[in-house]
């Protein structure tokens, strides 16, 4: 199983609007193209959150029309800057599927909401945790890959760390004890990260955008490019992934 990882792409209604100084919409644009480009294939993507920026419906329009010519299923979680509203408007049809989860072969692929409305950081509500819960359990899969937006982990980030996910130690305590999630993936922080903890690999993608400094005490941004991930779940649940940054946009 091939997961195409995207995150944090923040589109506006304009297509010229920009993130600190980058084109969102022409940054994922150069992102699609150059995956389109080379010769690894998805089997599926998955986006974790904050697809757009200004909370309006135009914006989902744009993210839906590029997602929807890449030909994958698309399975797409919200982010702080999402309007959940607006969100499951936009991505209810196939080929997208907001918040849900999928059986292929040997592995699950569960989405879960990590959000708090009107707070950036996030946190995991208890019928959340019982849900995935629930769907691990139920699943005859023998691995689980789980994705949301916040990180469950500490980033070394004074300002990012301060709007993280504030359960992220219940969520990863829960993960571990099902003894079949082999993998979490995140957004929100536009910096990579790939660790394990409690025998649970743990990897954050950088934006398609642009991306967070490092270990900064405050907010800051730096100049590394665009990026997305390439993630193969094999059936004896090990886990190969490539971080590809774009040196163009």
């Amino acid at each position: 199983m091939r997961v195409l990882h995207l995150t944090d792409p923040h589109l506006f209604a304009d297509t010229g609007g920009d993130l600190r100084g980058t084109v969102s919409y022409s940054s994922l644009c150069s992102v699609l193209d150059h995956y389109r480009d080379n010769d690894w294939r998805a089997d599926l993507a998955v986006v974790t959150g904050d697809l757009i920026q200004d909370e309006s419906a135009k914006a989902y329009q744009h993210f839906a029309a590029l997602l929807a010519a890449l030909g994958l299923p698309v399975y797409c979680v919200p982010g702080n800057h999402d309007v959940r509203a607006l969100m499951r408007d936009a991505l209810t049809e196939p080929p997208f599927h907001y918040c849900k989860s999928v059986e292929a072969g040997d592995w699950l692929i569960a989405s879960i909401d990590s959000c708090v409305s009107g707070r950036a950081g996030g946190h995991i509500e208890s019928a959340e945790l019982a849900r995935l819960d629930q769907q691990i359990a139920s699943s005859g899969a023998a691995n689980v890959m789980v994705c949301l937006h916040h990180p469950p982990v500490e980033m070394g980030s004074e300002w990012l760390d301060s709007v993280g996910l504030d359960n992220g130690d219940e969520f990863l305590q829960r993960i571990a004890a099902s003894g079949k999630v082999r993998l979490a993936i995140f957004g929100h922080v536009h910096q990579p990260y790939d660790a394990v903890h409690g025998g649970v690999r743990i990897i954050g993608t950088p934006s398609t955008c642009r991306q967070f400094a490092r270990g900064s005490a405050t907010f800051a941004v730096d100049d590394n490019p665009p990026a997305y991930r390439r993630i193969s779940l094999h059936s004896d649940g090990t886990i190969e992934q490539t971080l590809v940054w774009l040196t163009t946009t």
